[in-house]
């Protein structure tokens, strides 16, 4: 009989994300988690590493149904709790997180032992939840690790707004209106438009939409670079709110 040995060295576990920070939100105290994990079946975006930004202590389809997800999304006007448009499915991607997080499975995040994970690589802030709940430096200090990033916050008008943001992520802009106030206060905007509304003339449409360029490919979100506009989409695309949307004529 061959030699079969009993006493088998265990398999190495394939690293699937880590651990960025725990601690209150910055927008309310609350606890909450950032996650980053470096796969991905997202087609739109590509092969980028995902943080996902939730309250560490309810599962993200409670949080939602209960508010408690302002912690992590704020003033957002398109958070389902308020019966916005918000196009994240959170009993999906971002419970499974959170679920795998609850398991253990991501380690703390340590520079020094796990930036080979990001180089080379791009990030993209806020796969779900807004980017400026978490302390600006955790956010800044990963993206800086990648070879690029993106991102959206729609807390400018927060009391407890971090305006460094306004240089790490696009603004999120729900009318002309406040995209051109937003880009007045120094801001690049991403607006998200109603399929009947004009582009501005400093806006570029989303190249998913027009080109069907991945955001791994097009990076032009990255909060520093371009005005862009998408039209509503996602399942719960009729819910926004049109009523509310001021049409701009430019002359």
């Amino acid at each position: 009989m061959p030699f079969t040995s009993r006493n088998k060295a265990p398999a190495k576990t394939a690293i699937k994300g880590f651990t960025l920070y725990e601690g209150a939100s910055v927008l309310d105290g609350k606890p909450i988690v950032v996650l980053a994990t470096l796969e991905t079946s997202n087609a739109k975006t590509g092969a980028m590493v995902q943080t996902w930004i939730l309250r560490s202590d309810i599962e993200p389809h409670q949080a939602v149904k209960t508010g408690d997800d302002v912690s992590v999304c704020g003033n957002c006007p398109q958070r389902h709790y308020n019966g916005g448009a918000c196009y994240v499915v959170t009993h999906q991607a971002p419970l499974s997180v959170y679920r795998s997080y609850k398991r253990g499975i991501y380690p703390k995040f340590n520079a020094k032992d796990h930036a080979q994970h990001i180089a080379g690589r791009k990030v993209r802030l806020g796969a779900y939840g807004d980017p400026a709940s978490v302390p600006f430096k955790v956010m800044k200090d990963f993206a800086n690790l990648g070879s690029g990033h993106t991102g959206y916050t729609h807390q400018i008008a927060h009391k407890h707004y971090d305006k460094r943001y306004n240089e790490l992520c696009q603004i999120s802009a729900d009318t002309p209106k406040q995209a051109l106030k937003y880009q007045q206060q120094g801001g690049k905007t991403f607006r998200v438009a109603l399929p009947e509304d004009d582009l501005l003339p400093n806006e570029i449409e989303c190249l998913a939409d027009s080109k069907g360029i991945t955001c791994l490919d097009c990076g032009l979100c990255d909060g520093q670079t371009k005005n862009v506009a998408i039209v509503v989409h996602g399942s719960k695309a009729s819910s926004f709110k049109s009523n509310l949307i001021n049409v701009l004529e430019v002359a």
